[in-house]
């Protein structure tokens, strides 16, 4: 039987179900979960926010769930429609019932769009979100309005060695000072508070089954046609900001890439009102005339 995404155990997943409601406690808008089905499962959704325009969605990063978006949620649903997936065969609310790997992350997101009934929408992806969101573009283009990728880890260039080892080596030993000291060297300027430190601790208790980002070839990208947006934190341990700019120029037909000063890989937690205005100000550019019109 193929291998589904699970806890290690019922400690292992009392204590995510504690941080996860702690972390809700914190949430700061009114917001409503949804359960979607799907061919693998059933997809948790958060839903926040309300407007005319083209919905976005949001896929978190590696490790996250819906309610990582707490510190930008308030600038992204002021006036659209939010919706924040939780990722099948990773750590969350989803309950995956069938394997999933990235050959079928479009079908995966095409079937919570129907079974939310949405026909179109900006997609942003953050790092292993990122990925997936890359993967969706190469699928799902009638589906995305925009494509928006901030730090998309290990699908434009390779992650260093050193930091894989690091991170291998810190999730067999993850104590607070050993996540603490992971956080300050890939995300420098980004302070966490305890009850976020204690989710991320208790996410390493999933056994995820959706594989690791894979390299995307130049043709790959290039079957990427809906206008799209990558930023990249000019100090990033993740990726290599310079080359990923010039792959994406490259070989992405319509494709605005921001490389910004200062910023690490937590780009999106150090810099979040730089980094929600870019990517609301890029995503209005391709609402329908009558939605732009009506700002």
């Amino acid at each position: 039987m193929a291998k589904l995404g699970r806890f290690k155990n019922d400690k292992a997943r009392e204590e995510y179900m504690r941080t996860y409601r702690e972390l809700e406690k914190q949430w700061r808008i009114p917001s409503a979960t949804l359960d979607v089905s799907t061919s693998y499962g059933t997809t948790r959704v958060r839903k926040a926010g309300a407007g005319e325009g083209v919905p976005i969605v949001l896929m978190h990063s590696l490790g996250g769930n819906s309610l990582s978006w707490d510190h930008v949620i308030e600038d992204f649903a002021r006036d659209h429609l939010v919706y924040m997936p939780e990722m099948i065969g990773a750590p969350g609310l989803s309950v995956q019932t069938a394997p999933l790997d990235e050959t079928g992350f479009g079908t995966w997101f095409g079937e919570v769009l129907d079974g939310l009934g949405v026909d179109q929408v900006h997609l942003v992806g953050y790092s292993q979100g990122g990925w997936q969101a890359l993967v969706i573009g190469t699928t799902q283009q009638a589906r995305l309005a925009s494509l928006t990728v901030v730090e998309p880890t290990g699908t434009l260039t390779k992650i260093k060695w050193s930091l894989l080892w690091t991170m291998i080596r810190i999730g067999a030993r993850p104590t607070d000072k050993n996540l603490r000291k992971m956080n300050a060297r890939l995300n420098p300027g980004v302070t966490l508070t305890d009850a976020e430190y204690a989710g991320v601790k208790a996410a390493l208790g999933y056994s995820p089954t959706i594989g690791y980002p894979k390299m995307f070839t130049d043709d790959r990208l290039a079957t990427i046609t809906t206008p799209t947006l990558a930023l990249l934190g000019s100090e990033s341990l993740a990726i290599n900001p310079q080359l990923a700019e010039q792959r994406l120029r490259d070989n992405v037909p319509s494709c605005e890439v921001e490389i910004v000063p200062k910023a690490g890989h937590g780009i999106f937690h150090q810099f979040p009102k730089l980094v929600t205005s870019r990517i609301l100000d890029f995503t209005r550019r391709y609402e329908p005339t009558d939605a732009r019109h009506g700002e």
